[in-house]
């Protein structure tokens, strides 16, 4: 099952959401929380999650998405 992984607007910045977890983080630009969410959907694709990044523009419209596909095990 594919993660999603929201940025969006938020008051006066920038919100990282995910469905697994309750509060979002919260960032003061739009660079930061991309960055965040970038290097979150990697770390959760090394554990095996795909993820699926959406960046939201302040109009709300979706400016871009990303994937990250999940990195499976090397059998040894």
């Amino acid at each position: 099952m594919v993660q999603i992984i929201s940025v969006e607007p938020f008051a006066h910045g920038w919100a990282v959401r995910q469905a697994a977890v309750d509060n979002p983080e919260i960032f003061t630009s739009g660079a930061k929380a991309e960055d965040a969410a970038l290097r979150l959907g990697a770390r959760l694709a090394q554990a095996g999650g795909a993820t699926e990044i959406r960046i939201y523009l302040r109009d709300g419209t979706l400016g871009g998405r990303f994937l990250c596909p999940a990195v499976e095990a090397l059998e040894a």
